[in-house]
């Protein structure tokens, strides 16, 4: 296969991995493994992770959405964490990394879409996720509860209102009470429950207009 009849066969793709291309050759999968790390040298491709590639600017039909690649590059997995709080305006702070979670062992990549990190939490856990559309593109992305959820079990020690009201939460509103304890319990973790406790509080003195530390 020519570098111009993979264009031409998926040029209309953001991104695509070795598997879509042995679909569409009759070549051996080992051939056109190496073909494509070549013209990754080149320039020709841009490497992605492992076995995964996107079309050089100059190429490129599509826009590569970063949101929808977060997805893809490590399956199963969904957007959580900081990126996820910072899109739902829980947190103030633009957050560059594109976090995620899934239930496979934690992974970083760096390529030219951005950074990705992957946390791993337990199968149990591994719920509260929803479809949104990004840029055009379906992305599965935490519940606002889920996102918070998950970025206390990640970070290591107890919440306290101290540590809360240092994160400069916001949108309180954004967030809903009943689902949060809900999901909370799916960890089965009396930690996260008492994070659950002292949000409550934080964000009930938030509406009021005082903290108390």
């Amino acid at each position: 296969m020519t570098y111009e009849e993979l264009f031409e066969r998926l040029g209309g793709q953001a991104f695509f991995d070795l598997a879509m291309v042995v679909q569409l050759s009759d070549e051996p999968r080992a051939s056109l493994r190496v073909q494509l790390h070549r013209w990754s040298k080149k320039g020709r491709l841009l490497p992605l992770r492992r076995g995964m590639y996107a079309w050089p600017e100059s190429r490129r039909r599509v826009p590569l959405n970063p949101a929808a690649l977060a997805n893809v590059l490590m399956s199963p997995s969904y957007l959580s964490g900081a990126w996820a709080l910072g899109f739902y305006g829980l947190i103030p702070e633009r957050v560059v990394a594109y976090t995620s979670v899934t239930s496979r062992a934690p992974r970083r990549f760096e390529n030219v879409a951005g950074i990705f990190e992957y946390r791993h939490i337990k199968r149990t856990a591994f719920l509260g996720y929803q479809g949104i559309e990004i840029e055009g593109e379906k992305v599965q992305v935490a519940t606002p509860e889920k996102a918070l959820l998950d970025f206390w079990h990640l970070s290591a020690g107890p919440w306290t209102p101290v540590r809360m009201t240092e994160m400069r939460f916001q949108n309180f509103d954004v967030v809903k009470p009943r689902r949060l304890e809900e999901q909370a319990r799916q960890f089965r973790s009396p930690r996260l429950l008492a994070a659950v406790k002292v949000w409550k509080a934080v964000a009930q003195e938030a509406k009021e207009g005082t903290v108390e530390l």
